[in-house]
């Protein structure tokens, strides 16, 4: 096998694999801690795997802070996320090599039974034809791979008979229908019983796909198309990656990251080596090392030095316009493109990949995980983490080329933060919220699929491993393709014109292969001397907390199961950690943190914690006794099934008790605010009000509403962008006096849900809805249980007792009060308590209503063609 890679790969890359023995470091961590470090690897894994296994299975995926699993239809929609759900035990599958790579070998072959005898591909339900090919089809071709290793050793699976290849090209053919387009691009969805075009496949209306949608096909396709003999996988694939190439911006050599499937034209023009077009340019060098085909590698090279010239800004890696590479197009940097040092790696270029990698560790240690997206000042932009395996998948590959032990450090921060502040019961669980350590319940199947096979790689001596390693391609999702898959067969494709593109590249290029392995790297303290620079300009300009306590904070953070209102030393240690005590008129007391009043920056950190420690507590608490509610669109054409999430009140009309609900016809209050006496009060009688939030006190927009004759009221938020999906519900609470004259029930939703029903409303004029404790029956002919899709999942407001008083935590998401003043705004000064929300890009507001009604009305079509199961 090593002389076959020789055979095929340029000399640099012959020079990239002798580089982990060209470059010995002194090990500065033992073998036996490695080995503890693998070991926890392992048992972090199963701690996952076995409670998806347990909990959620056959469902795509778990739930963990709920303990069940993620069906799709039976929860409130996330949008496009739920696109990579297709009924189809996606963790599952996306997890098959990544258990032999863990020499779990009897949990794979009873996996691979499990899939042959459960799944199901011909589901009727729309997928997104990107996340289906890179978890699914490479899954079952990265278990066909692994099957057929320990078949051929005798091991295992000795009754296999090419049972997941036969599925993976199932999938296949269902997949292919997507590239029926004069470009050859695929639609971004496809249903996988009817295809795309035509009424019952819910789909084919799309004219945009993402780059990196589009052209992260070519491994798994070409993979398809070699390990079966038939050729039409690869010819799309690549029919894809030429159009893409045709269509780049010729000066600056760069593409864009939205293109228009028919005519490709650009519809979004930024460029950068993230969300979007990350593995677009992953897949060109890949395919030329699982292919052997020069072309691909020509075509990296040449996006790559463009990426050098305009995108790299050492450390950082910024966005540009295609047409004006010097302009940036943003002024943050989003979390994948933490690959790309790992991408740099596999391509030679070791320095620039050091400094990128160092820039994200240190943005890493000062918020435990890597957010969503960081400003170029290194500040939270997008707070969520969402697992994510890309800085994981990076420090590996630099381990790999360095044998710099730095690097093992890195890992197992990444360990420990996962343990410390991901793990739950029932897995591990997002970060809603890297500031506060706030979860979101949710457990990608990428988690398993690849930020555990990357860890378990970084630590593993190569004795630990059952086969090498450097026989095998790892996908964009890690999954395992064999490199002899180039020596195989290549059946006859389809010969496009390339005639322009041949007088381009030009053999000048290879040059870029491996630029910085010429010196193969004499000094053994280079990664040092490039990482020094880094971690300074970071510390500058966004400092960390000394590591020492200050005297009086040596003790343990106070935990908020142990807080006492009427325990002075409690009530001094909050004074020290910059936490506030209010006393409201209703006898309950509020908590509010401002960091700037702590003692020091880490009793700041202690206070956060507790903050967060006592939402958490009170959310727990309070759950079962106020559960979120349900405003379900009764009236024609949703009969029933659009149910939207509500917050409940904790005053008023309780829903709970109500077997029938309220309904109603729901009209705009005038003012919108409600905050005064209504000027339309002859239509709002007899119907249910909409109210904005914001300007005053919700008891009082209840009063208003009331007083106009209205039988109930929706308050709709104000801050744009808000969801359930994404943010905890809070209760509204009264206004510290007795609220027994409220008798009609009030509710909240947030802005995207709000915005569903307003804009259901300037269609339809007449909307009528139904108030109620959770969802019934959708238009008298679904048999489903009726709190499928109503049940929330999310903490609702905090509001504990804790030694006879009730407290609450105040944060944008959980409002027991409105006042006159507008919110907290950003920057340094705002309280670690009342949390940033994520701040949107320009691309990101232009989406707003018209994105949001747009995904609305393709759902409601969705609706109704959906079969009784899919509701």
């Amino acid at each position: 096998m090593w002389m076959f890679r020789r055979a095929m790969m340029s000399p640099a890359f012959v020079l990239l694999l002798l580089l982990g023995f060209s470059v010995r470091l002194s090990q500065t961590m033992t073998r036996d801690e490695k080995h503890r470090l693998r070991n926890q690897v392992v048992e972090m894994f199963d701690h996952a795997y076995q409670n998806y296994m347990d909990h959620a299975y056959p469902a795509d995926e778990l739930m963990p802070l709920t303990c069940r699993g993620r069906v799709r239809g039976l929860e409130p929609s996330r949008g496009d996320v739920d696109d990579a759900l297709g009924k189809f035990s996606l963790t599952l599958i996306d997890t098959l090599d990544t258990l032999v790579l863990l020499n779990k070998t009897a949990e794979f072959e009873e996996a691979v039974k499990r899939v042959l005898k459960d799944v199901r591909l011909d589901n009727d339900i729309v997928v997104s034809v990107f996340e289906t090919n890179i978890r699914v089809l490479g899954g079952l071709l990265g278990g066909h791979s692994m099957a057929v290793m320990l078949k051929e050793r005798g091991e295992r699976m000795l009754w296999y008979q090419d049972e997941l290849l036969h599925m993976a090209k199932d999938l296949g053919i269902r997949l292919l229908p997507a590239f029926n387009t004069s470009s050859g691009l695929p639609y971004p969805r496809v249903n996988l019983r009817h295809g795309v075009q035509g009424p019952e496949t819910r789909t084919g209306t799309e004219t945009d796909t993402c780059t990196a949608c589009a052209g992260t096909i070519i491994l798994e396709f070409a993979a398809l198309s070699r390990f079966t003999g038939d050729p039409v996988f690869e010819a799309h694939a690549r029919r894809a990656m030429d159009f893409l190439w045709e269509k780049r911006q010729r000066n600056s050599n760069l593409v864009g990251k939205t293109i228009n499937i028919h005519s490709g034209e650009w519809v979004c023009r930024d460029s950068g080596v993230g969300a979007g077009i990350d593995s677009y340019y992953e897949y060109l060098l890949k395919a030329y090392i699982l292919l052997g085909d020069d072309q691909f590698l020509q075509r990296f090279n040449i996006h790559y030095a463009s990426i050098m010239k305009y995108i790299s800004q050492p450390p950082l890696l910024l966005d540009v316009h295609i047409h004006k590479p010097l302009l940036p197009a943003r002024t943050w940097m989003d979390s994948l493109l933490a690959f790309f040092p790992g991408l740099q790696v596999l391509k030679g270029d070791i320095r620039p990949a050091i400094e990128t990698h160092e820039m994200l560790y240190q943005v890493t240690k000062k918020h435990n995980f890597l957010p969503e997206a960081f400003t170029t000042d290194f500040r939270v932009h997008w707070a969520q983490h969402p697992l994510r395996p890309e800085f994981a998948e990076s420090t590996y590959f630099l381990y790999k080329a360095t044998r710099d032990p730095y690097y093992l450090e890195a890992g197992r921060t990444v360990l420990e933060n996962l343990n410390r502040f991901a793990r739950v019961p029932c897995g591990f669980a997002a970060m809603k919220d890297v500031r506060t350590g706030s979860h979101e319940d949710r457990m990608d199947s990428f988690f398993l699929a690849e930020t555990f096979k990357y860890l378990f790689l970084l630590f593993a001596e190569e004795d630990d491993l059952p086969f090498d390693v450097e026989d095998y391609v790892f996908t964009t999702e890690a999954h395992l393709l064999p490199l002899s898959l180039s020596m195989a067969l290549r059946s006859d494709l389809p010969t496009t014109d390339n005639s322009t593109a041949t007088e381009e590249l030009d053999d000048s290029n290879f040059e870029w292969t491996c630029p910085n392995t010429r010196l193969l790297f004499p000094d053994p303290a280079y990664p040092r001397n490039f990482r020094e620079p880094i971690r300074s300009a970071v510390d500058k300009s966004c400092p960390r907390p000394a590591l020492p306590r200050e005297p009086g904070i040596g003790r343990a953070p106070l935990r908020a199961q142990d807080f006492m209102a009427n325990n002075p030393e409690h009530l001094e240690l909050l004074r020290r950690m910059g936490v506030n005590l209010i006393h409201l008129k209703d006898g309950r007391v509020q908590l509010v943190q401002h960091a700037t009043q702590a003692v020091s920056a880490v009793a700041a950190e202690d206070g956060m914690r507790f903050m967060q420690e006592m939402m958490e507590l009170s959310s727990q608490q309070q759950k079962e006794q106020l559960p979120p509610r349900a405003v379900q669109i009764i009236s024609h054409p949703f009969f029933g099934r659009v149910v939207l999430t509500a917050g409940p009140a904790q005053f008023g009309m309780d829903l709970s008790k109500s077997n029938l609900g309220v309904r109603g016809f729901v009209t705009v209050a005038e003012p919108y605010t409600g905050c005064s006496e209504l000027s339309n009060a002859e239509f709002v009688a007899g119907r249910i009000a909409l109210l904005q939030r914001g300007q005053c006190m919700f008891a009082e927009k209840a009063r208003n509403i009331q007083k106009a004759g209205a039988i109930g009221g929706i308050v709709i938020d104000d801050n744009e962008g808000s969801s359930s999906d994404t943010a905890p519900l809070f209760q509204m609470a009264g206004d510290g006096r007795s609220t027994d004259d409220v008798t009609l029930p009030l509710l909240f939703l947030f802005h995207k849900e709000g915005n569903i029903l307003l804009e259901a409303l300037k269609e339809h004029r007449e909307v009528e809805v139904l108030l109620s404790e959770k969802a019934r029956d959708r238009g008298g002919d679904e048999t489903e249980e009726e709190d499928c899709c109503t049940e929330d999942h999310s903490s609702p407001a905090p509001s504990a007792d804790s030694d006879q008083s009730q407290f609450t935590t105040q944060e944008p998401n959980i409002e027991e009060e409105e006042s006159e003043q507008p919110e907290a705004g950003l920057g340094e000064e705002t309280p670690a308590s009342a949390v940033e929300e994520p701040v949107e890009d320009d691309d990101a507001n232009s989406q707003s209503v018209d994105s949001l009604m747009a995904d609305w009305q393709e759902d409601l079509e969705a609706f109704k063609q959906m079969e009784k199961d899919e509701l």
